[in-house]
């Protein structure tokens, strides 16, 4: 009676680390060394008791491993230059998170290559391509071209170039005044001082926008009957007064 043991092949030494990592619930960011060595190293002696070939990254991460394993027993701590202690395991880590990263998209992969050996290939693109080679004249045209052309072409580019950074441009400039805010502005004055020259509305920032907004603003106020005007006569400017509002 004989009986034949079957052990799982993995793609390299990092797919065989994760399995063990998942099959124990083991965090990849805390791995017990000691116990993941063993494993991974129970796992090579497997192998050459089947007189299997054991692949030399295998070798090698074993090797890492016991020497990870015997920095861990050692007293002596190592710090980097901030003082800070260094992990052994920390560069391990490290590559089986990356391996673990691209090893997530390999079913995504796998699945495009799937879909795509359903599809059929296109038609005889080369005939496609010189039939419209063919309809356009691309060879005629290739076959007259000279210096001249390309000389005249060239010429072309550079005017169109220039036209396009010559055109003229139209450029918004945007000022920070709105009707409503101008309106809150004018009153807030006059709590100050009971009449305000138009002019000085906008003597720090002359401009023809904030005449434009503070006018708005002023006929505004006037139609809701919270100023009040008076022109002098044969005076370039009138004087906002507010009115008090009647109490019932």
């Amino acid at each position: 009676m004989s009986f034949e043991i079957k052990i799982p092949l993995f793609e390299g030494p990092f797919d065989l680390l994760l399995f063990f990592i998942q099959r124990d619930e083991l965090d990849i960011h805390d791995i017990p060394i000691s116990q993941i060595t063993n494993d991974f190293m129970d796992y090579l002696d497997q192998l050459e008791q089947m007189n299997m070939e054991v692949a030399s990254e295998f070798i090698l991460v074993a090797a890492t491993l016991m020497r990870i394993k015997a920095k861990m027993l050692l007293p002596r701590v190592e710090k980097d230059e901030e003082g800070n202690e260094i992990d052994p395991r920390e560069e391990l880590v490290k590559h089986l998170l990356e391996y673990k990263k691209y090893k997530s998209v390999l079913g995504i992969l796998e699945e495009w290559e799937e879909n795509m050996l359903f599809r059929e290939g296109r038609g005889n693109v080369m005939a496609e391509v010189t039939k419209i080679e063919e309809a356009q004249g691309v060879e005629a045209e290739l076959q007259d071209v000279d210096l001249f052309k390309l000389l005249r072409f060239y010429q072309e580019a550079l005017k169109n170039f220039e036209a396009v950074q010559n055109r003229p441009r139209h450029e918004v400039v945007p000022y920070p005044y709105t009707q409503e805010e101008q309106q809150t502005y004018i009153l807030a004055q006059l709590e100050f001082q009971p009449e305000i020259d138009f002019i000085d509305l906008f003597k720090n920032d002359f401009n023809k926008i904030a005449v434009v907004f503070n006018f708005l603003a002023v006929l505004e106020l006037l139609s809701m009957n919270k100023i009040t005007l008076t022109v002098r006569e044969g005076y370039n400017n009138f004087t906002i007064h507010r009115l008090e509002e009647t109490k019932s």
